[in-house]
């Protein structure tokens, strides 16, 4: 199999590639500064950049050189965002975390968990703080924005979708 340039594609990077590692630290870093805690940041990082996009906690805790107890706070973090997911190995008792291809596509559907928590809370202190006051027209406009953005996702899922079917 070749690029459209002609060349071969690199083969998936071992564990122990230092081309890996270096993937890892910079994209992790990138997400860091963005927000996102070190330590999750840095496990997203490590299965976006591995071939399968899959690893135990054990490759995960090798490949980062944190305690395993670091692993499970990373996944726990990234698992309840819905960035990652756990699945059980094939006849094992070891769990496997995997990132989907899309993984950013993924999350970013997942608004509607998001946002109704949000989304209810800010219209009760809507009412409570009465709509005529300044704080109150805050929480107000913070509603209308939230829920102009879900509709937009929508939009932006469906044009999504034709840019992936156009690409291959």
């Amino acid at each position: 199999m070749s690029t459209s340039s002609g060349r071969r594609p690199a083969p998936p990077a071992a564990l122990d590639d230092p081309h890996l590692h270096e993937v890892v630290e910079h994209l992790g870093g990138a997400l860091a500064d963005a927000g996102l805690p070190r330590l999750p940041a840095r496990v997203f990082a490590a299965l976006m950049a591995t071939e399968q996009g899959r690893l135990t906690s054990a490759e995960l805790a090798a490949l980062l050189e944190i305690s395993p107890a670091g692993v499970s706070g990373g996944v726990r973090y990234l698992t309840q965002l819905r960035m990652i997911r756990r699945e059980r190995e094939r006849g094992s008792r070891r769990d496997v975390y995997v990132v989907m291809d899309d993984a950013w596509h993924d999350m970013l559907m997942q608004h509607d968990q998001l946002y109704a928590p949000i989304l209810a809370a800010l219209t009760e202190a809507t009412a409570t703080l009465g709509p005529a006051t300044r704080a109150g027209g805050r929480m107000q406009l913070s509603v209308e924005f939230l829920e102009f953005v879900t509709r937009e996702m929508d939009g932006m899922a469906a044009r999504w979708e034709q840019y992936k079917a156009s690409r291959t």
